[in-house]
């Protein structure tokens, strides 16, 4: 049985240094926290791991969160151990000392939480160890894995409903993304097909920028991007492995520090990559989408797309690991004609069954309708998610709203190019003959004879490049694979050519759309700006010494908010977000000598108090009894009582000398008791 829910205010306060929830986290605490299936739908950044974390510290027993990568898993590990939690992983790359510690932690009834890779459940040895190790909770991360409608199938998560039924526990599921399919397919497979109480807190992150932009030399367009955001820690996502190594190449050149990351590298070379992007500031990743998903540092300040992800539930993973600490981020997604024929291609390609490729491309539509959009960008992301009244003001959209023409006569005209030549050329050679050029191509096919011939020297070529791209992302026209990527037209087509529809476009010639770009984001004011970095030259200093992220010392948000209010002792400290018992035990006082030069020792019985009432009182006791030291005459023998003592008192507040006397004895109560009995009642 779970203890009374105060605990878990109690919990947030001194073990996480919170002082309160975010939005929709205490329901889902509470609901986790008393033994109920719960499925819990939650922004990337949204403070998902507390929801179960915390919950575990309420609960008796242990609590086995299934996790998708080792990375994430020893992250969150290390962020438990560094607030004092007893928390361990059983993962294929610990060490044989780290695994005994574990089993230690287990077998003595110490350990909070275990992570596990779902891979692990398939060894039988696992469900045993689980029913005697005391499990009371299963907590589920990044539950899409489960569902074959998922971007990132995992096989194995298929047993953890089977390991739910043996141990006869409660489960909890959560994810960032996931639309109506993917979630009924958790539940199916999670829960038995019983519905769960569902938690679904928004998609929406409102600290993240969104841009899309059509490629127009595209690799400057990135090197520009991340100019603008120099020391900030981002990452770059690229849909081939070749082209990971040559930009962040170009980005070294640029005076950035930058790394790739791909699946043909070796593993020792890839841990290296995540080693140091958990550790350094400012590193940027130029990664395909085998990096990420891992991914938990809180203060990756950028995400960029140099080409464009495969559906729009990639994308808003994707990006959602900018800014997971709340404060500003930003991101810029590139698209062109080349990448919407790839990932047709890669559809039509594969060898899912029709329905699955049919599903694809319906994703894939949403994503081109939101690099497309005429209208403020969050509304068409979120409505794709179900959610409705939004409010933006932070895409580029909302910034300087697109340019609008009626494009239904251009449109037209496009079709008919591609229907009186058979449907069997791309946009290119539709082009040619729309302009009235005389290539070789078009003179070869008598083209330059069709009616179509010449009817668009209205339009540039880079403009109708932008038609035809237009197109292709309202999903008027496909490239078909069986014709080597010529343009088709699609049944969605049809009303517009025959008159019965019309459709806007955005006038956005390529140069205008390139620059596009957000004024960029700054955490503090300048003024602050140098003491923001001197906290986080402490904080890289501390974590270099104990190998360990930055982050898990404190992250940006953390240090963003000392410099707002400048804490002058570990009282003020003990208030700022992020800082619970341990860790302002542990560096407090080296923060605060970097905000205010020298700071005095402060006995550890009273840095336990700090931010508490209790902590005003210890201070008041120690000036009482400065004054008593030799007596109220000054004259008699130097007594006073150790911190310890005074700690209690201020804890205890006993209310009569007697009670007093049992804490500091008889002698010293006879000197002291009346006047710590006044600073109690004026406390009081």
């Amino acid at each position: 049985m779970p203890r009374d829910m105060s605990d878990a205010d109690a919990i947030l306060r001194d073990i996480f240094g919170f002082d309160s929830f975010r939005p929709g986290q205490s329901e889902i605490v509470e609901a986790v926290s008393h033994g109920e299936n719960v499925l819990a739908i939650m922004p990337t950044g949204g403070g998902k791991s507390l929801c179960f974390q915390l919950p575990a510290l309420v609960r008796h027993g242990v609590t086995v969160v299934i996790s998708p990568l080792i990375a994430l898993m020893r992250d969150q590990v290390r962020g438990l151990r560094e607030a004092g939690v007893a928390a361990g992983a059983l993962t294929s790359a610990n060490t044989d000392e780290e695994n005994d510690a574990v089993w230690d932690m287990l077998h003595s009834g110490a350990l909070k939480l275990l992570y596990l890779a779902p891979e692990r459940l398939a060894s039988s040895g696992t469900q045993r160890m689980l029913q005697q190790a005391g499990v009371s909770l299963i907590a589920v991360d990044e539950a899409h894995c489960v569902s074959q409608w998922g971007h990132d199938f995992r096989p194995d998560y298929l047993r953890i409903g089977e390991l739910r039924r043996a141990l006869d526990v409660p489960l909890a599921a959560f994810t960032a993304t996931a639309d109506a399919e993917t979630q009924e397919e958790i539940v199916t497979r999670l829960f038995d097909g019983h519905a769960p109480t569902t938690f679904l807190r928004g998609f929406d992150r409102p600290n993240i920028h969104l841009m899309f932009a059509p490629k127009n030399k595209p690799r400057e367009q990135i090197l520009k991007f991340a100019a603008a955001r120099k020391d900030q820690s981002g990452i770059v996502y690229c849909g081939t492995r070749a082209k990971t190594e040559t930009l962040s190449q170009a980005l070294n050149a640029e005076g950035h520090t930058a790394c790739f990351y791909h699946g043909g590298m070796d593993p020792d070379a890839r841990r290296s990559v995540e080693a140091r992007f958990a550790t350094e500031d400012g590193l940027i990743v130029v990664a395909t989408v085998a990096f990420g998903m891992g991914v938990d540092k809180p203060d990756i300040r950028w995400v960029a797309h140099a080409d464009l992800p495969k559906s729009i539930e990639a994308y808003y993973q994707e990006i959602g690991r900018a800014g997971r600490d709340g404060a500003p981020a930003e991101t810029l997604t590139l698209y062109g004609s080349d990448d919407i024929r790839l990932r047709r291609s890669q559809i039509d390609e594969g060898l899912a069954p029709p329905e699955r490729r049919h599903a694809d491309h319906g994703r894939l539509n949403a994503l081109l309708g939101l690099a497309e959009a005429l209208e403020c960008r969050r509304m068409t992301l979120l409505g794709y998610f179900g959610e409705a009244d939004i409010t933006c003001g932070n895409c580029d959209l909302c910034d300087k709203p697109a340019e609008v023409f009626d494009g239904t006569e251009a449109v037209r005209k496009a079709l008919s190019a591609a229907l009186r030549t058979g449907e069997s050329f791309g946009s290119g050679h539709l082009i040619d003959i729309l302009l009235g050029t005389k290539t070789e191509k078009v003179l070869a096919r008598s083209h330059d004879t069709l009616p179509t011939f010449g009817v668009g020297k209205d339009l540039k070529r880079g403009e109708w490049q932008a038609v035809f791209r237009q197109m292709m992302g309202h999903d008027l026209m496909r490239p078909d694979a069986e014709r080597h990527g010529a343009l088709v037209m699609t049944e969605a087509a049809r009303p517009i050519l025959r008159g019965e529809a019309t459709i806007n476009l955005r006038r956005d010639s390529l140069e205008a759309a390139n620059e596009r770009r957000p004024q960029v984001r700054t955490l503090v004011s300048d003024e602050d700006a140098p003491l923001l970095s001197a906290l986080k030259a402490k904080r890289r200093a501390l974590a270099e010494e104990q190998s360990v992220p930055a982050y898990v010392i404190f992250p940006d948000r953390t240090l963003i908010e000392m410099v707002e209010n400048r804490p002058k002792t570990l009282d003020d400290m003990a208030r700022i977000n992020g800082v619970g018992a341990k860790k302002l035990e542990r560096y407090g006082r080296a923060f605060l000598e970097v905000m205010a030069g020298d700071v005095p020792d402060i006995h550890p019985a009273r840095r336990k108090l700090a931010a508490s009432d209790a902590g005003g009182i210890f201070d008041a006791l120690l000036a009482s009894q400065a004054q008593l030291v030799r007596g109220s005459c000054g004259t008699m023998k130097p007594m006073s009582c150790n911190a310890g003592q005074l700690a209690k008192i201020a804890q205890s507040r006993p209310r009569d000398e007697t009670a007093i006397a049992r804490i500091i004895g008889d002698r010293h109560a006879e000197r002291f008791a009346e006047s710590f009995l006044d600073v109690l009642r004026t406390a009081d």
